[in-house]
């Protein structure tokens, strides 16, 4: 993958304060360093920006899931925004791995907000000319911005471990869909891998409460893994993970692109009958989500290699077609 900066004196590279250890391997596979930034909070816990570098007629790049604590990160990339712009920054690209509020993409119910077309308003109004980021858990929502958004893909770092990790056991592997939602995603990871699918069919009584209905498809003898966008409270997949062994699978294996991983995440994930969790790095572990279940991949050089693809007005789709 070629994502080094031919000429980099026209980019600059910032990081918030949510992954920066994300940041500083995008930058490396850039062949660049991260810019000067400092962001903070004031004593009364408003938070501040400052660049130390000049940004005048640069493309700027701006790296910062907008995860846990999802306010401040978010207030975090709207100040950079705005600071960026404010210097007269050539163009700025918010480089969102995760974007956060993207799960209230819709009227659900009578007087529900839309709160991921409002962040995207927000990113446009403070200076935003561009958004990258990696699977939206609603691909329409690239549809609530005016400016362009480059939505890639985690997918294909997932189908690659998988390759690699079963590539002489292909006859006894499934992979399945925690719930209908995630049906077209687990299809196409089926595909890739030459795999047969199965579904997991619950009901989700409340917020953050899952139950498992009945599985369609063979899993009995098999090795199963289970894949979605991202695991919150991993109610979800813990269920299915459990419904499956019930089933009389042999090995269960989960992945995701965004571990969220909030509230009793962590021991739902260690009791369940998940044997690896296998999770991308769009948002920070902290070491108290680390465990020896979960094991997490790099999205630095695609981020990268979309960064230069950018810069250089070159085709990003080529990269996730």
């Amino acid at each position: 993958m070629t994502s080094v900066i031919r000429n980099n004196d026209g980019i600059k590279v910032f990081s918030g304060g949510a992954n920066q250890e994300l940041a500083i391997n995008i930058a490396k596979s850039l062949g660049t360093e991260l810019s000067i930034a400092e962001v903070g909070k004031f004593s009364d816990g408003e938070s501040y920006v400052k660049i130390g570098e000049m940004v005048r007629g640069v493309d700027c790049f701006i790296i910062q899931p907008t995860s846990f604590p999802v306010n401040d990160t978010l207030m975090e990339t709207l100040i950079m925004i705005d600071a960026l712009r404010r210097a007269s920054a050539g163009r700025i690209t918010a480089v969102m791995p995760y974007y956060g509020y993207a799960r209230q993409d819709r009227k659900a119910r009578a007087r529900d907000p839309i709160t991921a077309r409002l962040v995207a308003d927000m990113l446009q109004t403070a200076g935003c000319d561009r958004v990258l980021t990696m699977d939206l858990h609603c691909a329409q929502i690239q549809g609530f911005f005016t400016i362009p958004v480059d939505h890639m893909l985690g997918n294909p770092l997932l189908i690659k471990y998988y390759r690699e990790k079963f590539h002489d056991k292909k006859e006894d592997l499934v992979i399945c869909s925690p719930d209908i939602g995630s049906v077209k995603r687990s299809r196409s990871f089926a595909e890739a891998i030459d795999v047969p699918i199965a579904i997991i069919d619950k009901r989700r009584p409340e917020d953050n409460v899952s139950e498992v209905m009945h599985i369609i498809g063979d899993v009995k003898g098999k090795k199963v893994i289970l894949v979605d966008d991202m695991i919150d409270t991993a109610g979800t997949i813990c269920n299915a993970a459990n419904a499956l062994y019930d089933q009389g699978a042999t090995e269960i294996y989960a992945c995701c692109t965004h571990p969220v991983l909030s509230g009793p995440a962590i021991e739902r994930i260690t009791k369940s009958a998940i044997k690896e969790l296998v999770v991308l790095d769009t948002i920070a572990l902290p070491e108290g989500k680390k465990t020896d279940k979960i094991k997490q991949l790099s999205v630095a050089d695609i981020l990268a290699d979309a960064i230069s693809r950018i810069h250089h007005n070159e085709s990003v789709s080529k990269l996730f077609v």
